[in-house]
């Protein structure tokens, strides 16, 4: 049946993207695999350059889907959940652009952008390490593609798909607990949507200048953690031990800088917004982003020692490994609901729990 009103390409689109987004990433992590284990310098370079060309791909479609899911949210298309559930038509243009990273798809795909941006400005500058460093980025991208792939496979499902009808979430299941004039006991009308005035909204505590300022930064922190992290874990796979040592320092730098900027202007937010009479009240997830920090700032220390004094270069490799390992704990935590109760960052549980351990 074809309802009345509903704008069906935008999420037809999104959908096609973001499978398009999945086999790139997989393509160029297998791609920049091969270049790497290659012995055949000829070889090696056509795997290199195949793994270019999908991770730009890639990128293109990751920012297709965040142009499309802005394009659904400021258009008050409310027949998608995702704009439904986050935003509302009072909503001044800087908080629907918040209602993207409020849910858990939408911050997912902002950590993938800052994670394109990240990976294209290594493919233009790191010509020697190239193909080791973004098979690490790449294969992180093909475990953030699945996050918003909403695939069903053999029954399980991969992901939580941004792109999903409101119709098809089984949200109108429950229209009388949410306050939507529905008949759940009869066939969908085809002019439901008029009976669909506005959105749920964007939470009061998030309707903040800093949270719209807050998270892009905070994720430009959480994702810029990989390239040192890629790093070290290129000098150990290449045995080249030391000598990704002066590339890996201005990136460490950056982010040790970016994550710190966000983990301030989330505890100003937390200052203004909430009832911690405080810049800091030790919750947990304010404390899963600190405790990466930290490890980061040791590594940065130890790097400096190794460089100037030829010291101290296990204890780099142990604390850029544990830096970025630490994000991902604290993203299985925050993402898990296992701190829903305990914590007012935390995000629900959207069934995703093995998928986020997996990663």
């Amino acid at each position: 049946m074809n309802y009345t009103g509903e704008h069906l390409w935008p999420g037809q689109l999104g959908h096609l993207f973001i499978v398009l987004s999945l086999v790139a990433s997989i393509v160029a992590a297998f791609s920049y695999f091969k270049s790497t284990v290659e012995k055949n310098a000829e070889a090696a370079f056509e795997w290199k350059k195949l793994a270019r060309w999908a991770f730009i791909i890639e990128s293109v479609s990751v920012f297709a889907i965040f142009a499309l899911l802005i394009y659904i949210i400021t258009n008050h298309l409310f027949e998608y959940k995702y704009a439904w559930q986050h935003s509302s038509r009072s909503l001044p243009l800087k908080y629907l652009l918040a209602a993207i990273w409020e849910g858990q798809e939408g911050s997912f795909l902002l950590w993938s952008i800052w994670h394109c941006v990240l990976g294209l400005v290594l493919i233009a500058t790191s010509r020697k390490w190239e193909a080791p460093v973004m098979t690490v980025v790449s294969f992180a991208q093909v475990c953030l593609a699945t996050m918003i792939a909403g695939l069903y496979i053999f029954g399980w499902k991969m992901g939580s798909n941004p792109f999903i009808l409101l119709r098809d979430s089984g949200v109108l299941d429950n229209a009388a607990a949410l306050h939507i004039n529905f008949d759940v006991t009869q066939p969908l009308k085809q002019d439901y949507l008029s009976s669909i005035r506005d959105g749920n909204g964007l939470n009061k505590l998030l309707q903040n200048y800093w949270m719209v300022i807050h998270p892009p930064i905070l994720f430009l922190g959480f994702a810029s953690t990989i390239v040192p992290f890629a790093f070290a874990v290129a000098g150990l796979w290449t045995k080249q031990f030391g000598d990704w040592i002066k590339q890996a320092l201005p990136w460490a730098l950056f982010s040790a800088a970016s994550l710190g900027v966000g983990i301030m202007l989330g505890a100003i937010w937390a200052y203004e917004s909430l009832t911690f009479g405080g810049y800091w009240a030790w919750d947990p997830v304010e404390n899963a982003s600190l405790v990466p920090w930290m490890i980061l700032i040791a590594g940065i220390h130890t790097l400096l020692i190794y460089k100037h004094s030829g010291h101290s270069l296990r204890p780099t490799y142990l604390f850029f490994i544990l830096t970025f390992g630490f994000i991902l704990y604290s993203t299985f935590l925050t993402r898990s609901g296992i701190l829903g109760e305990a914590s007012v960052h935390a995000f629900t549980d959207l069934g995703m729990n093995w998928q986020l351990l997996s990663f």
